[in-house]
């Protein structure tokens, strides 16, 4: 007899769609691909739905229209939830995702409902009002609710009145996946001036990463060159924006890197810096990557999860959002400060070895089950 737990796993994309949600949703899936009988329900960004298996997960795409407010517009992922729910121990939601409140809350499902909650609708305000009624309605009746960090709970008004069901279960990262590293010396085989301390961002080239402001703290920053891996839609428009500035020589767009060669970067640079200006940005596990490799950070203080994955005065500096003059100071202390800069990047190895183990994770997500099939 099959005595799995049996999990269906929802939220609005899945791999090969990249996202920091997309990439969780993934790693809880295979990684409890045996222990538990794991199935996910996601959506096509735009046509038809389909079934697959991929990377040993079974994974539903379900059809949409497209894609509006973020969010995939299928009616056909109503009736597919009711229909794979019926033999389900435990639904895991991932959130924000209205359309999977709706559907949840119209399927009929009677079993345990996870929640997990990465952050709160940001750039939608009128979409997060309009379905704040249905949020409030779908978070009562969950069982449980995930968060990665306090910070989750304490920014969130619609967290707070749920506390009590919170479990702060923080990401981690899969360590073997990057201990080996394949080119070396690949920021430094393009620095303009070869004696430069070498700073990194990683992130979509999108406005609440804070791009423009780490551009114009380097026209305050010497002794440093900056490199930044990713693409998005604001990318012309920063690359006009350091020619303007007159930090164009020093400032590198790598565009999209693969893992591998994301990994060289991380390697190879002195700094890592991730200078988001707005509560979407809930954790930042890029910070998470460049401390695996015993890179200092600075980050900002936003009320999220962002600065308790780099903690200020221990694995680097915390600033000010959106103020391009306490960043440059910031980065320009490490830059100078080569003890300091070392010291930051030991602490901040160990700290990703001791908190952010995907393992401790998927142990502790699985634990929750559990408890919850036995309650």
């Amino acid at each position: 007899m099959d005595d799995k737990i049996k999990v269906l796993q929802v939220n609005k994309f899945y791999a090969p769609w990249v996202g920091g949600v997309e990439r969780v949703v993934q790693d809880i899936a295979e990684a409890l691909s045996g222990k538990a009988d794991m199935r996910t329900l996601v959506c096509q960004p735009k046509g038809k739905g389909i079934t697959e298996v991929y990377n040993g997960v079974s994974v539903t795409r379900v059809s949409s229209f497209g894609i509006l407010y973020s969010m995939p517009i299928s009616l056909d992922f109503f009736w597919k939830l009711r229909k794979m729910s019926k033999d389900a121990d435990i639904l895991q939601f991932h959130s924000p995702f209205p359309l999977s409140d709706f559907a949840y809350l119209l399927s009929g499902y009677k079993g345990r409902v996870v929640i997990w909650w990465h952050s709160d609708i940001i750039n939608q305000q009128f979409l997060a009002k309009l379905i704040k009624p249905i949020s409030r309605l779908f978070l009562k009746r969950a069982d449980l609710i995930i968060v990665a960090t306090k910070n989750h709970i304490e920014s969130s008004d619609l967290l707070k009145p749920f506390a009590s069901k919170c479990k702060i279960i923080p990401f981690g990262l899969k360590f073997p996946d990057f201990e080996h590293i394949g080119v070396v010396n690949f920021l430094t085989g393009k620095l303009a001036n070869p004696g430069s301390k070498k700073l990194l961002f990683v992130g979509r080239v999108v406005y609440y990463k804070g791009v423009d402001v780490l551009i114009n703290a380097m026209s305050k920053v010497n002794g440093a060159e900056l490199f930044i891996a990713g693409s998005g839609v604001l990318e012309s428009d920063y690359k006009m924006l350091a020619e303007k500035n007159g930090v164009i020589d020093k400032v590198h767009f790598l565009g999209y890197l693969s893992f591998e060669m994301l990994k060289s970067a991380y390697k190879d640079c002195d700094i890592f810096v991730f200078p988001s200006i707005a509560n979407i940005e809930a954790f930042g596990i890029a910070q998470m990557e460049a401390m695996f490799y015993g890179k200092p950070v600075v980050n900002t203080d936003l009320p999220t999860g962002v600065p308790i994955v780099s903690l200020h005065g221990e694995t680097g500096f915390t600033v000010k959002p959106g103020d391009p003059g306490v960043l440059a100071s910031a980065i320009q202390r490490l830059v100078d400060d080569e003890a300091l800069r070392l010291q930051f990047g030991e602490n901040a190895a160990k700290r990703v070895r001791e908190n952010f183990d995907i393992e401790k994770m998927i142990d502790s997500l699985y634990a929750e089950y559990e408890k919850l099939i036995q309650r």
